[in-house]
């Protein structure tokens, strides 16, 4: 079942990675988060993505994020995390490629497992992509989903940044 307004977030561990090889570049040290500890007292948005370096992600959703990013903090929010169904380097690449540091915690879920717990993963085996998240958004209270805004194919509005400070 997918999560609700009103539901606590599932318990479960998302991988994050803040530091970069000195000599390649490359990111390093992934650290496993507890989500419910990460969340307790806090405000957050979360949204999720089919995938780093998928086009609309990078062109629209994460950049609306990042540039929306102080004005969606002014309004009580301690927090906003990217989640993918991609690994920890990849997820810390693509924030570091779309200038998301201090801003937008970029938090991968790399075997799905969190994202199957919200109950938001859609099969994209067709398309060669495997088992991915939908786009949405959540505006989550003490670790209780106070908004929730899933598109459905090809939509783009309800998980935008724009949506998300009006929702705030």
């Amino acid at each position: 079942m997918t999560i609700e307004v009103g539901q606590q977030l599932p318990a479960g561990e998302l991988t994050e990675c803040h530091e970069f090889d000195p000599h390649n570049g490359c990111p390093i040290n992934p650290q496993a988060q507890d989500v419910l500890a990460m969340s307790k007292g806090k405000k957050i948005v979360i949204f999720g993505v089919p995938g780093a370096f998928t086009p609309l992600c990078s062109a629209q959703h994460l950049p609306g994020f990042v540039e929306h990013a102080d004005q969606i903090k002014a309004k009580g929010v301690d927090e906003i995390w990217c989640l993918s169904v991609n690994d920890a380097f990849v997820m810390a690449a693509w924030g570091r490629n779309n200038n998301a540091g201090g801003l937008v915690r970029m938090m991968a879920d790399g075997s799905a497992t969190y994202t199957k717990a919200l109950g938001l993963d859609r099969d994209l085996t067709g398309g060669g992509m495997g088992i991915r998240c939908f786009r949405f958004a959540m505006i989550v209270d003490n670790g209780v989903v106070s908004y929730l805004g899933v598109e459905g194919s090809g939509e783009f509005g309800v998980s935008k940044a724009e949506t998300i400070l009006e929702q705030l």
